[in-house]
């Protein structure tokens, strides 16, 4: 027999590498509509020599990989452990996405980290993981996978925004569910805020004592990647192979680097936005929310025609870890979790394995 409740872990860590979300999740159908309340959360920042790991993991031998695999699962389970015990909290199981290294879908390969049964043993509950590889396999791109929560859980907008280390964006259209990786957004930010000793450019203070460099602008814009047809999905590989090229060999000062860099997101997120239709409501989420001068400059690029809402803070932060506790729903359900109009594979997908504790 199939339950219409579940209480639900799920885990999200994303390319910005700001660290581990956390969120305990409720949800229940009522035959014809999902709801969800988010019970707890908790983001867990990565010390020093774990941050390093995953973000050079594209660079590591293959024995090393192994390892950092079966290294991060055990980190998780640990994570979701102390989280359950600090709220005293009871879940069915825990959702993963497990973080990415590898994500080349034109090659037939995307790889996250974060072991099922290393984390599984480590917390002593069910573990859902891995729910790329089977969209891949079946010829799509694996990625973006949390449309099937924009549709479900936040229907009452025109557009899902996510603005991550890549910012992405979900929508409807002739009665699908479309979306696609626009480009770059935190990923870049965070890295030049590195430059000035920070993690971050809070509220993107720094970014708007700079100025617009109109090459470096235009360079940005004129990356292949934007004139690409979607479905498509990026990662750190393409960062680091065509972005950070151009930010290295600009002159300009990291402050006119970050303003410019905050332009280029929302002029491409704008263009984005704006070739679907000609207004409406579009709800922003990931750690993008939260950089004020971001948020103005979106505005000023999608003008009065569109309204870009800022929801309060818990689903800024954990709307992806609520969308991958809810795949492992569907998951469980045997339903679709991942959609063939999203990601373009031949065919829509229950994706996902599981892991139970040994």
């Amino acid at each position: 027999m199939i339950n219409d409740s579940y209480r639900v872990i799920g885990l999200m860590s994303g390319t910005s590498l700001d660290g581990l979300d956390i969120a305990f999740c409720s949800f229940e159908f009522d035959g014809e509509q999902w709801s969800f309340q988010l019970e707890a959360s908790k983001s867990v920042s990565y010390e020093g020599s774990l941050r390093k790991r995953l973000q050079q993991g594209v660079e590591l031998s293959s024995l090393e990989l192994l390892g950092l695999d079966r290294e991060y699962g055990v980190w998780l389970g640990q994570q979701v452990d102390a989280f359950v015990r600090e709220n005293q909290v009871q879940a069915d199981f825990v959702a993963s996405h497990g973080h990415t290294v590898f994500h080349q879908p034109w090659k037939d390969i995307t790889y996250q980290v974060g072991s099922g049964q290393w984390l599984a043993n480590a917390c002593g509950l069910e573990v859902v993981c891995d729910f790329r590889t089977k969209d891949v396999s079946l010829g799509g791109q694996g990625a973006p996978l949390v449309p099937i929560g924009d549709k479900y859980l936040f229907p009452g907008y025109d557009f899902c925004l996510n603005l991550g280390g890549i910012a992405n964006v979900s929508f409807t259209e002739k009665g699908d569910r479309l979306a696609y990786d626009i480009g770059i957004a935190n990923m870049l930010l965070n890295y030049l805020a590195g430059q000035l000793g920070k993690t971050y450019d809070r509220d993107g203070q720094h970014a708007a004592a700079g100025t617009c460099e109109k090459q470096l602008f235009d360079e940005l814009n004129g990356l292949s990647y934007y004139a690409a047809p979607y479905p498509k999905s990026t990662g750190y590989e393409w960062f680091f192979e065509e972005i950070l090229p151009l930010i290295k060999k600009s002159p300009s000062s990291v402050a006119d680097k970050l303003n410019t860099s905050v332009h280029h997101i929302a002029y491409q997120v704008a263009r984005a936005i704006q070739k679907s239709r000609k207004d409406g409501k579009v709800l922003v989420t990931g750690g993008g929310a939260r950089n004020i001068f971001l948020i103005e400059t979106l505005r000023h690029y999608l003008q009065d025609a569109f309204e870009v809402i800022v929801p309060e803070g818990s689903i800024i932060d954990f709307k992806e870890a609520i969308v991958f506790a809810f795949m492992g729903v569907l998951k469980k359900r045997h339903e679709v979790n991942c959609l063939r109009s999203v990601t373009g594979a031949l065919k829509d997908s229950s994706s996902g394995v599981i892991f139970t504790p040994s």
